[in-house]
């Protein structure tokens, strides 16, 4: 068959890892890859699943990252890292996750689905000049679960500056009103 008419292989997790995954009843993986440190990276309807090595075998250390709580995914072609990072608190260095795939476009395709989808709201702010921050309002995608509210600051702004916080405060107070909370 030609090139062009080619699909990609899909990358199916193995059933023990889909079983240590602890997906909850109704769920279903979309896609799949495995990292070059043994780690495979489940995505399922609700979630992006990071399962361990086997011989890492301790179910505490699989991280259920829900699609509202990622701010971003990345897949570099050039060094095979994909890169993952969580929403996190505001004033606080977020969480941040990378793995070596040799093959991730599916993966980043479902991943950055089910991330856009998960947010409602996204508003401006600006703060001097270019700098600002962006006010985010997700949940998760589907549902009608209560709304979880970030800020994206630029760098170079400070969050413990006052007129940072109080422009935050400002920009969630108007993002909420538009949505009419």
């Amino acid at each position: 068959m030609p090139a062009l008419f080619r699909r990609a292989t899909r990358t199916q997790a193995p059933a023990d890892v889909v079983a240590r995954a602890g997906l909850a009843r109704g769920d279903k993986v979309l896609s799949a890859a495995h990292a070059d440190d043994g780690t495979w990276l489940v995505a399922s309807r609700t979630a992006l699943v990071l399962v361990p090595p086997a011989e890492a075998a301790d179910d505490d250390k699989v991280t259920t990252l829900p699609w509202q709580e990622i701010e971003s995914a990345g897949w570099n072609r050039d060094d095979d890292r994909f890169r993952v990072s969580e929403v996190g608190e505001y004033g606080r260095p977020r969480a941040r996750h990378a793995f070596t795939l040799h093959e991730a476009s599916e993966l980043l395709a479902v991943v950055r689905e089910r991330v856009t989808a998960s947010v409602v709201l996204q508003r401006r702010v600006a703060v001097r000049g270019r700098r600002g921050l962006t006010v985010v309002a997700r949940r998760a995608p589907n549902t009608d679960a209560a709304l979880t509210w970030s800020y994206e600051l630029d760098a170079g702004l400070d969050p413990d500056d006052p007129e940072v916080r109080d422009l935050a405060e400002r920009g969630l107070r108007a993002a909420a009103e538009e949505l009419g909370l």
